[in-house]
């Protein structure tokens, strides 16, 4: 037990009472190896039974210690080893209080709370340890640990202090192993886990995270499978099904789903109380719309764990689908492309899904064209109105919150009323996850996470309902302090960033390298690194194979694209955000004249920022509050033609160009704000009779049907408006029925009985 006969007290015990509802659960076979040289030896005793798969024997010797030992910290430990949360939280609780200057018992105690899924609580307890004992290693790796698993780099920090002192600590060298993999750096990790190995076997201590981690170097290299250290584990212990686990999350964190579910299969197949694999294979297999099978795994995995707020949520999330609509949209006779099954709330499935499967096609055509690769399977879009229940869908996955995430085939995504209005733009969202579908399948899912981002993010600004680079402040931040790195270390941007903007920043890079290949490769640029990386290539390797240069040389020609193109706002920076604040400084004043003047010194600087805050609103709102209706129109005219979608912004446009007799301009930018505000049903009524003016009633149909859809207050007007588009159409039967509908609402609408007499006529 690693330092178990050192501890302290403080106001730790407030912590206690949060474990205290716990029940006795079934222990859960899943453990981690004790490498401490401080462990008892009658707890050691159990440990090597559990280690090498006695099971019931194990038991037994726990059960014997928790019932006859007169140590509390050692009855603790049984406890948990027997998966009996609620005695062992009290035992530990004992424990604090009557040893209140050791360490290791608070230490214990925080891994308790990693067990139950409280990493908050534990990162306490193991703080508090640092404070009786600020050189205490298992503390700090108990922080390391915590940091590792949220993909954080302060955990190589943790666990740097940790080697600096003991350089042969098995569990640090096995973790930074494991941190290199998961960050592709196969030979860093290959290094530490040979150092564990050397210990490992020397001190006869249990080899089975080691073994786990070197056959999943061995998976992430291609070597043949099954790896020889898989055989060594089972040989060890014939029930070890985290051996299958610990390759699965490799899989996981590489979008290899489909590979990570037959190990994870394999895994509790082996070990069928195994429940956190159950956990891991439901949460994948509902990655591959394969619902049914998932709910039974996560069931599976409740029973055994059901502290896990991924399983109780995800459980919760498939109980919410009988909420949705699931609809299959095969393509039309004589059109190409795959079915598209779409999962919308159905609440929202009237108005949402023509203009989802209108945009998933045209997606679809684009990327089908241009990377020469035909979709094998239906394609899967769900939108989530509740953020929180798309959260959990995206569960597991490293980076910071997204819009979108796309697992193969299915994407997934919040809905446009997922998010506050205007804050996000769904038809880019939807575009951008698409081209992943295409990345990943063509590659076997094989392609690194910065180039699938990264090609994603090019076709939103080249290919999208969106046009433009939308490149938000931190990335010319970053490019002002030489934040950028190298293009074969990009995947650690996205995956284990080093300070809070990276992970945009990362995006941004990765969507200007690929601009930056096609710029000078053409499209054949983009195609062939993707069959590099479908051969197995890694970065320096597809950068070689397909452009014919190495990683340094693009690196070096890259970053001279990137000094001339973005070079003077980089150098004007500064002078921009002055000019920016100016602006809103005097916007908020009133002072009119000023605003507008800071705001264009703003926009000359930085012309293409049309994120929030842009100048081109200030000076839109300047100008028209001075009565300059044609110094708004243009401000707003740019600001939308460079990519801003602020949709009250929009809307203004559009009606004020309506108003000046510009129809077929207001109906394009009503157009556009319907990838931004879908479920706004004024702008459907608005644009369903700005089509209908200009003689499409086709469309202005099914705008009226949206609204219509979206069950607005004046019922009597839904009809009518419906009416009028069905006689531009010369159905007369249908039109006349509309109107009945309206008549019959509203007896004395005058439009609708001019109408209806004018068909009866």
């Amino acid at each position: 037990m690693k330092g178990i006969i050192r501890t302290k007290a403080k106001h730790s015990l407030r912590i206690a009472v949060l474990l205290l509802g716990l029940g006795a659960a079934a222990a859960a076979s899943a453990f981690s190896i004790e490498y401490g040289s401080d462990r008892p030896a009658e707890l050691a005793k159990c440990d090597r039974m559990r280690y090498t798969g006695q099971g019931e024997q194990a038991s037994t010797c726990y059960a014997a210690l928790l019932n006859q030992s007169a140590d509390e910290r050692i009855q603790a430990e049984a406890a948990r080893a027997l998966g009996d949360y609620k005695t062992a939280n009290a035992r530990f609780k004992t424990a604090v209080e009557k040893f209140p200057e050791d360490a290791g018992v608070r230490t214990r105690w925080g891994w308790l709370f990693l067990d139950t899924h409280q990493a908050q609580d534990a990162v306490q307890l193991f703080l508090e340890a640092l404070k009786i004992d600020p050189e205490y290693a298992p503390a700090k790796l108990g922080l390391a640990s915590v940091s590792a698993d949220r993909f954080e780099d302060k955990a190589r920090q943790w666990v740097a202090e940790v080697l600096d002192k003991d350089p042969e600590n098995v569990l640090a060298l096995l973790l930074v192993g494991r941190m290199d993999l998961e960050e592709g750096e196969l030979d860093k990790a290959h290094e530490s886990l040979a150092k564990a190995q050397k210990v490992i076997e020397r001190d006869m201590l249990p080899p089975l995270e080691l073994y786990s981690l070197l056959a999943s170097e061995d998976l992430l290299r291609r070597k043949p499978e099954p790896s020889p250290y898989v055989q060594r584990a089972l040989d060890y212990n014939k029930n070890y099904g985290q051996i299958y686990e610990t390759q699965a999350h490799f899989y996981i964190i590489t979008r290899r789903y489909r590979e990570a579910i037959a190990l994870l299969e394999r895994a509790v197949e082996l070990q069928p109380d195994l429940y956190s694999a159950h956990a891991e294979l439901g949460v994948n297999l509902l990655r591959e719309n394969r619902v049914d099978e998932a709910q039974q795994h996560l069931a599976l995995a409740y029973r055994g764990d059901p502290y896990s707020p991924q399983i109780v949520n995800t459980l919760r999330l498939i109980d919410s689908f009988d909420n949705f609509d699931v609809a299959r949209n095969a393509p039309k006779p004589g059109d190409a492309g795959p079915t598209i099954i779409t999962r919308l709330r159905k609440d929202e499935e009237p108005v949402l899904e023509p203009y989802v499967l209108d945009l998933a096609r045209r997606a679809i055509a684009t990327y089908t064209k241009s990377f020469e690769f035909d979709l094998a399977e239906p394609v899967v879009v769900e939108l989530y109105p509740n953020h929180d229940d798309f959260a959990v869908r995206t569960s597991g996955l490293p980076g910071i919150g997204l819009l979108g995430v796309t697992f193969g085939y299915l994407v997934a995504m919040d809905s446009p009323s997922g998010r506050p209005k205007g804050e996000f733009h769904w038809g880019t969202t939807l575009w951008h996850e698409l081209a992943h579908v295409f990345t990943l399948e063509k590659t076997s899912h094989l392609v690194p996470r910065w180039f699938s981002e990264g090609v994603s993010v090019y076709e939103e600004w080249s290919t999208g309902p969106l046009k433009g680079r939308h490149l938000p402040i931190s990335w010319f931040q970053a490019l002002k302090e030489n934040k950028l790195l190298p293009v074969a270390d990009l995947d650690g941007g996205f995956i284990r960033p080093t300070y809070q903007s990276q992970v945009i920043v990362s995006y941004m890079q990765a969507g200007l390298i690929c601009e930056y290949i096609s710029g000078r490769w053409g499209e054949d640029g983009i195609r062939g690194m993707l069959t590099a990386f479908a051969d197995g290539l890694d970065t320096p390797g597809a950068i070689k194979r397909a452009l014919g240069v190495t990683a340094e040389e693009f690196d070096k020609t890259f970053d001279a694209y990137i000094k001339d193109q973005f070079g003077g706002v980089v150098a004007s920076l500064d002078g921009w955000q002055k000019s920016l604040g100016d602006a809103h400084q005097a916007f908020e004043k009133k002072d009119w004249a000023a605003a507008e003047a800071k705001a264009k010194r703003s926009i000359e600087l930085f012309p293409d920022f049309v994120e929030e805050g842009s100048g081109y609103l200030v000076e839109a709102r300047a100008a028209e509050e001075q009565g300059d209706k044609a110094g708004m129109l243009g401000a707003l005219e740019e600001y939308r033609t460079r990519g801003g979608y602020d949709p009250d912004a929009l809307r203004k446009l559009a009606d004020t160009l309506h108003a000046d007799g510009k129809r077929d301009e207001a109906i394009a930018v009503g157009e556009d704000l319907l990838l931004v505000a879908p479920l706004d049903e004024e702008l459907h009524a608005s644009l369903g009779d700005w089509l209908l003016e200009a003689k499409r009633p086709k469309d202005a149909l099914a705008e009226y049907q949206a609204y219509a859809a979206m069950k607005p207050h004046d019922q009597a007007a839904v009809h009518y408006r419906l009416a009028r588009a069905y006689l531009g159409l010369d159905d007369r039967e249908r039109g006349r029925e509309e109107l009945l509908y309206a008549l019959e609402i509203a007896p004395h609408y005058r439009d609708a009985q001019k109408l209806l007499l004018e068909i009866v006529k």
